[in-house]
């Protein structure tokens, strides 16, 4: 294996010291013209690059942002992360994504990793519904800002979509068509976001004057297609099957529709479907899907731009809780329904 090429490398290449080649790379316009360029030629020579990550720890201000998502698999999360580079990008940052799969070990693991690495600040979608994970990682005095979830205390931001809304949004267009039983494919119940769903839909149905025996709900322990299509599965098994289904995201939606296509029910005219977050391919399905849209490229964009708020304010006073410069918010963005062709009525 080669061995790395270090400064002191440049130095003796160019015949100067290792103070002169660090004046090069930091403050060139402190070296002499002539002396800058033999530096300049050593270090092209011999391929030096230099270390971000120690410059970084001696400067104590790391260029990284960590995100850490739900499901990197899910297109809802690759427009929040899209949104969060967007931001870090324009104030000089990167941003270090990481995908905990839903799984509370693999968030803690990753959560260490962000604090050995030093970064800047964490996005986090929580995976754990205990909080347990967030309160471990507190002990490192990194800042935070919690994404597609509201913070409950006043010490971190939160950047979310007011899923009650949209859960009522979904439900409510179902029972204006006619459908006085709905289905409800959602998800991982220790999720706020499916919980909040739920509650959403229970209230469009009482709106209506029907009870809460009117949602049959069916759980899934992930949130992705192969989930969607189990639940498919289940749903046909019913003898009183609901004449609607809501999903708690469009994965889960697509994976419903593909069972049923296979099993020769026809939607929306044997059975109407709306899913959750409006991703790329709800458009494009075979039937399209109608859902309910969450701005995450906006999201994103948002919850790094608090994070940026607070890493600057803390830079500037020194401290990390009660910031004389920052006041934690609670950022509740509302969701929109796109209609299609899967929740309509037949011709």
């Amino acid at each position: 294996m080669a061995q790395s090429v270090g400064i002191k490398d440049v130095a003796r290449a160019a015949g100067v010291s290792v103070g002169t080649v660090s004046n090069v790379i930091n403050r060139p316009e402190s070296v002499a013209i002539e002396t800058r360029a033999r530096v300049q030629s050593a270090i092209d020579r011999l391929g030096y690059v230099r270390s971000e990550s120690a410059r970084q720890l001696r400067a104590g201000r790391s260029r990284i942002m960590g995100l850490l998502v739900l499901d990197m698999g899910n297109p809802f999360f690759v427009d929040v992360a899209r949104g969060a580079e967007r931001a870090a990008r324009e104030a000089g940052l990167g941003v270090m994504v990481c995908n905990s799969a839903q799984d509370v070990s693999e968030e803690a693991d990753y959560l260490s990793l962000f604090a050995e690495q030093r970064v800047r600040g964490v996005l986090l979608t929580p995976a754990d519904a205990t909080g347990r994970n967030i309160e471990g990682f507190r002990r490192h005095n990194i800042p935070f800002v919690l994404v597609d979830r509201v913070a409950e205390g006043a010490t971190e931001c939160s950047v979310s979509v007011d899923d009650v809304a949209g859960g009522a949004l979904a439900v409510r267009h179902l029972v204006d068509a006619g459908h006085r039983s709905v289905a409800y494919v959602s998800g991982p119940p220790g999720l706020t976001q499916v919980r909040d769903r739920r509650t959403g839909a229970l209230n469009a149905l009482a709106e209506a004057g029907l009870g809460p025996e009117a949602l049959r709900e069916l759980p899934t322990e992930r949130l992705d297609v192969a989930a969607g299509r189990d639940a498919g599965a289940r749903l046909l098994g019913l003898a009183d099957r609901p004449s609607a289904v809501f999903c708690a995201n469009d994965l889960l939606a697509l994976g419903v529709l593909q069972a049923l296509y296979a099993a020769g029910v026809s939607v929306p005219d044997d059975l109407a479907l709306v899913g959750y977050d409006d991703i790329e391919f709800a458009a494009a399905a075979a039937v399209p899907l109608t859902s309910v849209r969450q701005p995450a490229v906006t999201m994103g964009a948002l919850a790094a731009e608090l994070l940026l708020e607070e890493t600057e304010a803390e830079a500037e006073t020194g401290t990390r809780n009660g910031t004389l410069r920052h006041e934690h918010r609670r950022v509740v963005l509302q969701p929109e329904l796109v209609v299609r062709r899967s929740s309509l009525p037949g011709r």
